[in-house]
């Protein structure tokens, strides 16, 4: 296993694990209100979808791309929501919690890992202009 296939492996781990979280927080919220049941259940839908989408495309730059976006928004909205609330979704500010920071931490090491495959050097293939070189056996 290469590094590259681990950090991928660690980058749908956390995808996965947050996922998981918020889909189990999904009913609570919702009785919080319409607008935070929703984005809770719009995070886990879009973390699931990057588990399978990276699991399948493991080297896909969009996908990582959108790992990276997903845990910015969700790392924002948190900082937003635990501060000054946000409109609409969560107007007034949450009490911070151990669950919450654990799953923060978990999607910081997420977009972190995500971030140092996104910089990584693309390896460029070229074609190979002549498949049957002299000398070898057609």
């Amino acid at each position: 296993m290469t590094l590259a296939e681990l950090e991928g492996d660690v980058v749908i781990l956390a995808c996965a694990v947050s996922a998981g979280i918020h889909g189990a927080l999904v009913s609570g919220h919702f009785e919080e209100g319409a607008g935070a049941g929703l984005g809770f259940a719009a995070s886990t839908v879009a973390l699931a979808g990057l588990v399978v989408w990276l699991t399948r495309r493991p080297e896909s730059r969009k996908a990582l791309a959108a790992a990276a976006a997903v845990f910015t928004g969700l790392l924002a909205a948190y900082a937003l929501a635990t501060t000054t609330g946000l409109p609409l979704l969560h107007p007034d500010p949450e009490p911070v919690d151990a669950l919450a920071l654990a799953t923060k931490a978990i999607e910081a090491v997420g977009l972190l890992v995500t971030a140092r495959l996104l910089l990584r050097p693309v390896a460029v293939t070229f074609p190979n202009p002549n498949p049957n070189p002299k000398g070898i056996p057609t």
